[in-house]
């Protein structure tokens, strides 16, 4: 059979040439449509998406918000420890022996508030929640507060200012010794709190610190000794003293059994902290 014609002679050559214009039409639009759509991926790519969380994690939050979040809680925290200055204002004047009420109350609340600083640590490991560290320099600052009161109301009002009489219960008084001790080795740790105390002494700033441990004991003998009767109180709060103290007994033994094989190998390990 004859090849068809296509009107101009051609007899089917126009076909052929019809054929090819199809196939780089198809192969230009396909081209086409492949950019688009890689175009498409990209501007996706980059918008930024909302993260949702599905129902069974827990929302997220981004670090402005952690920081509004602890610096809320840093005045409540501020606000909280202020409570035991609110209620020796308010009862103090009703007390029997009001000397003797400022005295106990503010002593008392000089231990709680080295107690509270000391469970910084573990209710940290024991939560995961690094930034509970951020409210530790507060509590031992206001545990130095209350114990300024203490001794301030035993100096003032006990001794009305008479350093003679103030140094000889000191020494002969063995109770008065120990927290007077205890007190004058608090400053220390309260004047090279700030960052620029620790950015200056560096690695002997941690070393400076570890006096926390001493003077709460010497704190809590303190108090047993004041006690002439009942020492329940005294009691539990050595009972608390001792459990942190054996906590980082147990911490600093386990960094030290960790660090063994290493320092066997003759490498070097960093000094650990209890």
């Amino acid at each position: 059979m004859g090849r068809l014609d296509d009107g101009h002679g051609n007899g089917g050559r126009g076909k052929k040439t019809d054929y090819k214009g199809c196939q780089i039409g198809a192969a230009a639009a396909t081209q086409a449509c492949t950019r688009d759509a890689t175009q498409r991926v990209n501007t996706s790519a980059a918008a930024p998406r909302p993260y949702v969380s599905a129902p069974w994690q827990e929302p997220t939050c981004t670090d402005r918000d952690l920081s509004i979040m602890i610096r809320n809680l840093k005045i409540a925290v501020f606000l909280l420890c202020l409570l035991p200055l609110a209620r020796l204002v308010w009862l103090a004047p009703s007390a029997v022996n009001p000397v003797e009420f400022i005295t106990h109350s503010t002593g008392t609340w000089a231990l709680v508030g080295l107690l509270v600083t000391l469970s910084v640590s573990p209710l940290r490991q024991f939560t995961s929640r690094n930034e509970l560290l951020k409210f530790r320099r507060m509590l031992g600052l206001f545990a130095f507060f209350y114990a300024c009161l203490h001794f301030t109301t035993w100096f003032a009002l006990d001794h009305f200012f008479d350093v003679g009489a103030m140094w000889h219960d000191v020494v002969k008084r063995p109770f008065i010794t120990v927290g007077f001790s205890a007190f004058v080795l608090l400053i220390p740790l309260a004047v090279t709190s700030n960052d620029a105390m620790v950015r200056k002494l560096k690695r002997n700033w941690a070393r400076l610190h570890k006096l926390v441990y001493p003077i709460s004991i010497l704190v809590v003998v303190h108090y047993w000794w004041l006690v002439k009767r009942d020492i329940t109180e005294p009691a539990i709060y050595g009972l608390v003293l001792a459990l942190l103290l054996l906590w980082r007994l147990d911490r600093w033994q386990k960094r030290r059994n960790a660090s063994g094989p290493q320092s066997k190998h003759g490498r070097a390990t960093a000094p650990t902290t209890p």
